[in-house]
């Protein structure tokens, strides 16, 4: 073959561009770790040679610091890794871990990284998801009004356990400089003035570490589980085996659930027989996972639960088959054949069945761990939450809010305070909180928007009307409006912003439509009509991803001042009316986020 005149180099140059970037996939968190020395390095030093042996280090002591931290954790998918690779011309540590649903995992990772910053001078490292800088996202409402998400790469970085965030040359006006990688590396080290270190901005970015490390074992949960010998002993060998056979459970559909019927179920790898109660370790998130799924038992496991009548011995049964059949699903599938941890697990399997491994005897059974934690993590009191809420918690010498944990209630009290925060931010606008121009002023401000400001300089028709909020929601979703305990005069006027916000919200065909639906199905179901009976019962309601009884409904009607507990009464009332299968109800709790919880009424 002739070689290329330089006619035909320059012309295929010219139409080379480089490959772009790929995004991110969803539920992943990427991570570098970069050496980027301070302090001049003398010429005869090889900087190519100098940052591999440092990074190697710094590898190390990765290896070392999970091993301290992460000793018995388990990850909901992917783990923390490293790996030196190039990164534009540059030597780098890189990793990127699927966190799956287990969000915690990502703040383990951003925890890590911070430590791993104050144990060596010279690292400085970069966190993104496929969100982009999720930590800016944490800190909105302290970051300056230069800082938008167009400009924000390359800008954020982790140096000696705190956040840095580059400064542009010029913060007055609308900035739109962008930078590089090389170009924020080279800021780093030459232009420190550039370099922004805020605690504020810290405080609200890391806030979800403020109980690390203590809180990293609490995102596991240990339970007692009735499953087969053989099962017990895969999941005695590597605890973490848990995690995929949870999401092949949770993930499953009817291909996957072949193997459990039909003829194949005689030839299943784990019999239902043999069984043994085990404590077991689960990510928070998949023992959630488990114990939300109504899964009716097949065929094979028929007549191998216990009673009902014993909630205890069914339920640690009832989670044992499921992870028995999560596990088989995950072995029998074809796609997870070349999944390490697939692999590793038919290996031991082999040599039971070669007798180079045995299985454990109740003896060697009895020896190992038999922890149970509490599950009062998975329940809400829709009482207790409404009052944790308003912030009536303990009142009157009562004890507070009983419902999940500490940091699940903080950070409840936290959101509904930010909230409160924003609609008393006069600058704020329906697509976030308006910063002052570029010239720094504020003049805009008309006068009868100065005249609605009192004497303390509060903005009184912007201030939490909770009553008013209420009867939005519920209008919103079609439903039947009451007035408060005060009546229809309670407030003077409504609220402008709440005004504005309706008008907004009565433009979205799509609310409109889902408010129709749902008012269809309830008039359905019967739980419109004002006047039938209801009994009142001072019981607690408690919802977790099970869990429901004859009087549960009852257990949420309130004594007439809390709108919240008809509203949820209603959803779960239309939950109920849509059998399992899609509908208005299951629709909007899908789009706030919240899973769906299930009816174990004995019927």
């Amino acid at each position: 073959m002739a070689p290329m005149s330089q006619e035909d180099i320059e012309w295929f140059k010219s139409t080379f561009r480089p490959i772009p970037k790929p995004e991110l996939p969803d539920d992943c968190i990427e991570y570098s770790i970069h050496y980027i020395p301070t302090s001049p390095t003398p010429a005869v030093v090889d900087e190519a040679a100098e940052t591999r042996t440092k990074l190697t280090e710094v590898h190390k002591s990765s290896a070392e610091l999970t091993k301290q931290l992460l000793k018995d954790y388990i990850w909901q998918r992917d783990s923390f890794r490293l790996e030196i690779a190039k990164n534009d011309g540059t030597t780098t540590l890189n990793g990127r871990t699927n966190f799956g649903d287990s969000v915690e995992d990502e703040w383990v990772i951003v925890y890590l990284l911070l430590e791993l910053t104050k144990k060596h001078k010279d690292i400085w490292a970069t966190v993104t998801d496929n969100d982009g800088q999720f930590l800016l996202a944490e800190a909105a409402g302290a970051l300056p009004s230069w800082l938008e998400p167009e400009i924000a790469d390359n800008r954020v970085w982790l140096h000696q356990g705190e956040l840095v965030i580059i400064k542009p040359k010029n913060e007055k006006g609308r900035v739109t400089e962008t930078i590089t990688l090389s170009e924020a590396r080279k800021i780093l080290i030459e232009q420190p003035n550039r370099l922004m270190r805020s605690a504020m901005i810290q405080e609200e970015a890391f806030y979800r570490l403020r109980n690390y490390p203590k809180q990293i074992s609490e995102n596991l949960h240990s339970a007692l589980v009735t499953i087969p010998r053989k099962v017990a002993f895969l999941l005695h060998q590597k605890p973490a085996y848990i995690s995929p056979a949870v999401e092949a459970f949770y993930l499953r559909d009817p291909i996957a659930l072949r193997p459990l019927r039909g003829k194949d179920a005689e030839e299943v790898i784990f019999k239902p027989e043999d069984f043994v109660t085990v404590s077991t370790r689960f990510t928070r998130t998949g023992y959630a996972q488990v114990k939300s799924q109504d899964f009716p038992a097949p065929k094979s496991w028929a007549g191998k639960l216990p009673s009902t009548e014993d909630r205890k011995l069914f339920d640690r049964a009832d989670t044992g088959m499921k992870v028995t059949c999560g596990l088989e699903m995950l072995l029998a599938d074809p796609q997870n054949q070349d999944k390490p941890l697939v692999r590793e697990m038919k290996l031991i399997l082999e040599d039971l069945d070669t007798g180079d491994e045995t299985l454990p005897t109740d003896k060697e059974i009895q020896t190992w761990d038999k922890r149970e934690d509490d599950e009062k993590w998975l329940d809400i009191s829709f009482e207790d939450l409404d009052k944790e809420l308003k912030g009536r918690g303990g009142e009157k010498g009562q004890p507070a809010g009983d419902f999940g944990d500490a940091n699940t209630q903080e950070n409840l009290q936290r959101i509904v305070a930010q909230f409160e925060k924003f609609l008393n931010d006069e600058s704020a606008g329906f697509e976030g909180a308006d910063f002052i121009d570029d010239f720094g002023s504020d003049s805009d401000v008309s006068e009868d928007e100065e005249e609605e400001l009192d004497s303390e300089g509060e903005d009184k028709d912007a201030s939490f009307d909770e009553e008013e909020f209420a009867r939005m929601m519920k209008e919103m979703m079609g439903m039947p409006s009451m007035p408060g305990p005060s009546g229809p005069s309670s407030s003077s006027r409504p609220s402008k912003r709440v005004e504005e916000l309706n008008d907004e919200e009565d433009d979205t065909e799509q609310i409109n439509q889902l408010s129709r639906e749902m008012e269809t199905e309830l008039r359905g179901t019967g739980v419109l009509d004002l006047h039938r009976p209801s009994d009142v019962s001072q019981g607690k309601r408690a919802v977790s991803q099970g869990g429901k009884d004859e009087g549960a409904n009852d257990a949420l009607e309130g004594e007439g001042d809390n709108i919240n507990i008809n509203l949820v009464k209603n959803l779960l009332e239309s939950l109920q009316g849509q059998s399992g299968s899609a509908g208005p109800a299951g629709n909007l709790l899908s789009m706030m986020n919240i899973p769906m919880p299930k009816d174990d009424r004995e019927r």
